[in-house]
């Protein structure tokens, strides 16, 4: 009985140790390479310190996201805050704020994009801002935002 217990508990630590860690991407040429790679949509998220960390707390640090994101999109976290950013990177992540029409943080944004002649197009699929409910509520909802044919 105790060895089938620390085998449950090995796994179920295995299990939450995967929620804490998930592959969050700050380079949107690397997000865009991997996700055209793997032929998923991007889940940007648009943050910046001193912002509610509802959505983190609440929804990405569950094992429910980290199960659907890594079946179903790349993430990537663009802190409009970060001082160690370059400049361009902080001028790219403004322009796609406003290009995304993200007024509140923390947003998601669910997007794919190409590269073609060093020009990046984004066809934007849908946004999604922090509500409560829980992490099944918000995956069902993006769910309707990425496959809304279902």
């Amino acid at each position: 009985m105790t060895k089938k217990l620390l085998i449950l508990l090995f796994f179920l630590g295995s299990f939450m140790m995967q929620a804490q860690n998930l592959a969050w991407r700050t380079n949107m040429t690397d997000a865009i390479a991997i996700s055209n790679e793997q032929k998923k949509p991007m889940l940007i998220l648009f943050t910046a310190s001193g912002v509610p960390e509802n959505l983190q707390n609440e929804i990405f640090k569950t094992p429910d996201f980290a199960v659907w994101s890594r079946d179903n999109v790349v993430l990537v976290k663009l802190d409009l805050s970060d001082m160690n950013a370059s400049d361009s990177d902080r001028e790219q992540n403004a322009k796609l704020k406003n290009a995304f029409g993200v007024q509140d943080l923390p947003e998601v944004c669910y997007a794919m994009a190409s590269i073609r002649k060093n020009k990046t197009t984004f066809s934007a699929l849908g946004k999604i801002a922090y509500k409560p409910g829980g992490a099944k509520a918000w995956i069902a909802e993006s769910n309707a935002i990425l496959h809304p044919a279902e």
